[in-house]
């Protein structure tokens, strides 16, 4: 059985914690054993983790600084499991788990997941750089994260392409949701509904989303517009000024961070995207998982992931945001039905979690030098 020892900055709610989960929990158990060791103190992820059967361990660690205690925890946790593969997530995890190389001389494959970073030009990200020769591969989910991080000087024996995967089991289309959801929200049944799933910050952009929410609503009068993510919530001052201001009062619905995102997202007739920055967005492989077509911005592989199934529009242009909208909600709910089938179809011959887990475990494999065959 292979060890595979996966080293996190945080095991908070987040794309990097999402896909290490799915990961695990797809993965081969009878061919694969993973342990995961957060540097921070155990969050939301871990029970969920935990429940799973995993071995999670924290090094305690607190924000952004590196301690001699913690990195002996560490290496004594690298000795005891013994890992084949050390899978790093994240620059601060990246680093540390260097030192799995050069005390354990065990392989360490680091997992860059995004294309977009505020800190690209801090000493962690420019240590990285230097240190870049150093795992035996580094995994990107994006293309853009490829050209990007090269473009920075990150010079890796082996780049390794795997985008985010998405279980079409857990995400499909859910016809009762439309109804279900238009009630919980008191609005009618047949009101059109475009959705952001977004946490509040500034590379989702959000400020985009409403201006060209109120564009498309004073054309429109029966859109509705939900908003979902953490922080996204009423009494949040920027966004309630901008509902204010855009005359978006009870047809702005914020939800904050919720647990039932596939549920949500299979009520939207348009799930859409505003950000100025991304890599490889899970939101948007969701919403076409589900069946529900697409609005997004140029950034990140958002074009590659809906291809011919969606919109792209230019990133920070209300406008052509909500002509892109526009576009989708002049076809018929028949045909936007059949885009969202054909969106759906291509998830699964491209992005499907058995397939992106597939990739994985043949990367451990290949770098363990096993000689095991992975379906």
């Amino acid at each position: 059985m292979l060890t595979v020892l996966h080293l996190i900055t945080a095991l908070q709610t987040g794309g990097a914690e999402s896909m290490l989960r799915k990961l695990i929990t797809t993965s081969d158990r009878e061919r694969f054993r993973h342990v995961v060791v957060s540097m921070l103190e155990h969050a939301t992820v871990t029970d969920a983790l935990v429940a799973d059967g995993i071995a999670v361990h924290s090094l305690g660690m607190r924000r952004d600084i590196f301690t001699p205690s913690a990195i002996l925890r560490f290496l004594g946790l690298v000795r005891r499991e013994a890992p084949q593969i050390v899978q790093t997530w994240l620059y601060h995890a990246d680093l540390l788990g260097l030192t799995g190389v050069i005390a354990a001389r065990t392989k360490v494959v680091w997992n860059i997941r995004n294309s977009f970073h505020r800190g690209l030009s801090s000493p962690v990200t420019k240590a990285c750089a230097l240190l870049s020769w150093m795992p035996a591969a580094i995994v990107v989910n994006s293309d853009a994260g490829r050209r990007q991080y090269g473009s920075l000087g990150y010079r890796p024996r082996r780049w390794q392409l795997i985008p985010n995967g998405f279980d079409l089991k857990v995400l499909r289309p859910d016809p009762a949701a439309r109804k279900a959801v238009r009630d919980a929200l008191r609005m009618p049944v047949d009101a059109p509904l475009i959705g952001l799933v977004a946490r509040f910050d500034p590379l989702k952009d959000h400020d985009t989303f409403l201006r060209a929410a109120g564009v498309l609503a004073r054309t429109d009068s029966a859109v509705h517009f939900v908003l979902v993510g953490n922080g996204v919530v009423p009494g949040n001052a920027l966004l309630d000024g901008l509902v204010r201001q855009e005359g978006l009062a009870g047809r702005l619905h914020m939800l904050g961070e919720r647990r039932d995102i596939p549920w949500l997202t299979a009520a939207l007739d348009i799930s859409s995207l505003s950000s100025y920055a991304e890599g490889f967005p899970n939101v948007i492989g969701e919403a076409t998982a589900c069946g529900v077509p697409c609005v997004v911005t140029d950034v990140g592989d958002c074009r590659v992931i809906v291809g011919e199934t969606g919109v792209v529009v230019p990133p920070r242009d209300p406008h052509a945001l909500a002509e892109g909208w526009r576009t989708l909600l002049r076809m018929d709910r028949e045909t936007r039905s059949r885009l969202g089938e054909a969106a759906r179809q291509r998830i699964e011959r491209h992005f499907s979690l058995r397939h992106v887990v597939s990739e994985y475990e043949k990367l451990y494999l290949s770098l363990a030098g096993a000689r095991l065959c992975v379906a």
